[in-house]
C-alpha cells in the first residue's frame, strides 16, 4: 500500500507505511513517523532527544465489513528548549482517543441517520464510544446557539414524566431549532434565556405561546411592547377542557337515567360535528346526549364556530366572527360559555395577532414536543440530562424517523 493511500483513504499524512496484517477479520496497517516532521507539541521546537516509543492502535474507517486498525509506535521526546518529556502530537487522531478523525466524522454522519446502538453495532465499537463522539460533536455545535438572528420565537413546556417533570423550551420559528431549554415550567425557568437574549442584541418581532399566565408575564416584563400570539391549538385545547368540565358537572347533577346517556361521551365531545355523519353507536350516543341537554349541545356546536376564527382570509373577518361568537356565548346563559367569552375579550389582541404575522403559530413547537417525547421513549429515558438536552437542540437536523 502506498503512503498516498494513507492520506486519500484514511486522512493520514506525514507518516510512512510499513506493512499490513490480516487477522481475526481485522485489517491492521502499521505506519511510522516521518522523522523530519517531528517537533515538540508545546513549543514546536525541532531540537529534541528521542525517549523511546509507545505502540498505540487507532480505529480507522472500515473497509466493507472489515475492521481497520492503524498501528503506530508513538514517539516520546525530550525537548531541549522547554525541558519537557512528551509524546509528539498526532495529526490524524486526538491525544486521548483510540480512533482517527476520519472515523469520528464517519460516526457523526451515521448518527444523523441511525440511533446510537445501530451505529455502534455497525462500526463494531461500544455504545459509550459512539455516545461520546456524538456528545462531543453536539456540544461543540449546539450547546450555545447564537440568538442574534432570532425574530419570531415560540415558548412552551413539555412534560417528560415524574422524574424529569417539565422542561421549558424556546424555539426559533424560522429555523425550527430549539435554542433554549430550562428546567421547570415557571417564569424562573426563562431567566437565563432573557439574559442571553439581551446580550445578543436580537430584535424579536413576536412571541407565540399558550395562555399560561406565567409565560405571559415573563414576556411582558422582559420584552415590553412585543406582540404575543396565542396559538389556536391552545385556545381550542382550553375550550375542550372547559367543555369536559361542563359535561362532568351536568352528569353529576343529572338523574340516573340521564347519567347513563351522558356516560362515555367525554372523548366524543372532542370530535368535530362534521365527523358525526357516520352512523354508529358512538355517534348515536353523542347525538342523544346533545338532545337531552341543551347547554351541552350549545357548547358543543359553538366549538366549531370558535375554530372558524382562525380560518378567515384577513383579520377583519376574524374579528367580526370573534365578536359574533362572544355575543352568542353571552346570550346562551351557560356559565362556562360566558366565562370563556370573557377570556376571549381579554385576549382579543393576542388571538387576532395570528393574522398580523402571516398566520404565525406555535404548531412547529407542538410537533417538536411530540418528537422529544418519542426521542425519550425510544431510548427508554436518558440518565445523562446534558446529553438529552443536546439531542433536543439538534433535533431539527435529525434525518432518521422517530418511530
Amino acid at each position: 500500500m502506498s503512503t498516498s493511500l494513507l492520506y486519500h483513504g484514511f486522512g493520514i499524512r506525514g507518516y510512512f507505511y510499513v506493512h499490513s496484517k490480516y487477522q481475526k477479520g481485522q485489517i491492521l496497517f502499521q505506519i511510522k513517523h516521518d522523522f523530519w516532521k517531528l517537533k515538540c507539541p508545546d513549543c514546536n521546537s525541532r531540537d529534541f532527544i528521542k525517549k523511546g516509543t509507545i505502540t498505540r492502535r487507532f480505529k480507522a474507517l472500515p473497509i466493507g465489513k472489515k475492521e481497520v486498525l492503524i498501528e503506530l509506535p508513538v514517539q516520546r521526546i525530550e525537548c531541549l528548549s522547554c525541558q519537557k518529556v512528551k509524546q509528539v502530537k498526532l495529526d490524524f487522531a486526538h491525544e486521548k482517543c483510540n480512533y482517527t478523525h476520519s472515523f469520528e466524522r464517519y460516526a457523526i454522519d451515521l448518527c444523523r441517520l441511525l440511533p446510537i446502538s445501530d451505529v455502534a453495532r455497525l462500526l463494531k465499537v461500544s455504545w459509550g464510544t459512539i455516545k461520546g463522539i456524538e456528545k462531543k460533536y453536539l456540544k461543540k455545535h449546539f450547546d450555545k446557539p447564537k440568538l442574534k438572528a432570532l425574530k419570531r420565537i415560540a415558548i412552551d413546556e413539555v412534560y417528560l414524566g415524574k422524574k424529569t417533570k417539565y422542561l421549558t423550551l424556546v424555539m426559533d420559528l424560522v429555523t425550527g431549532a430549539v435554542v433554549y431549554i430550562g428546567d421547570g415550567k415557571s417564569a424562573d425557568a426563562l431567566k437565563p434565556f432573557w439574559k442571553k437574549l439581551k446580550s445578543s442584541g436580537a430584535k424579536i418581532e413576536a412571541v407565540a405561546m399558550d395562555m399560561g399566565k406565567a409565560y405571559i408575564k415573563a414576556v411582558n416584563d422582559n420584552l415590553p411592547g412585543i406582540p404575543i400570539v396565542f396559538d389556536h391549538f391552545h385556545v381550542i385545547k382550553l375550550y375542550n377542557e372547559k367543555l369536559t368540565e361542563l359535561r362532568r358537572d351536568l352528569q353529576r347533577e343529572a338523574e340516573d337515567a340521564d347519567k347513563e346517556v351522558l356516560k362515555g361521551t367525554r372523548w366524543l365531545l372532542l370530535k368535530s360535528s362534521k365527523k358525526l355523519n357516520t352512523c354508529n353507536e358512538e355517534c348515536e350516543k353523542l347525538k342523544n346526549a346533545l338532545k337531552l341537554n341543551k347547554p351541552l349541545a350549545i357548547a358543543y356546536y359553538l366549538k366549531d364556530d370558535l375554530g372558524q376564527i382562525w380560518k378567515q382570509n384577513d383579520k377583519e373577518e376574524a374579528n367580526f366572527l370573534l365578536w359574533e361568537w362572544v355575543k352568542k356565548a353571552t346570550l346562551s346563559g351557560v356559565k362556562m360559555l360566558i366565562k370563556f367569552a370573557k377570556i376571549l375579550v381579554k385576549h382579543t389582541n393576542e388571538i387576532l395577532a395570528y393574522y398580523d404575522f402571516n398566520k404565525m403559530s406555535s404548531g412547529p413547537m407542538e410537533g417538536t414536543n411530540n418528537k422529544i417525547k418519542t426521542l425519550q421513549k425510544r431510548a427508554y429515558g436518558y440518565r445523562d440530562m446534558e446529553f438529552f438536552k443536546l439531542k433536543v437542540k439538534a433535533l431539527h437536523e435529525t434525518k432518521y424517523a422517530l418511530i
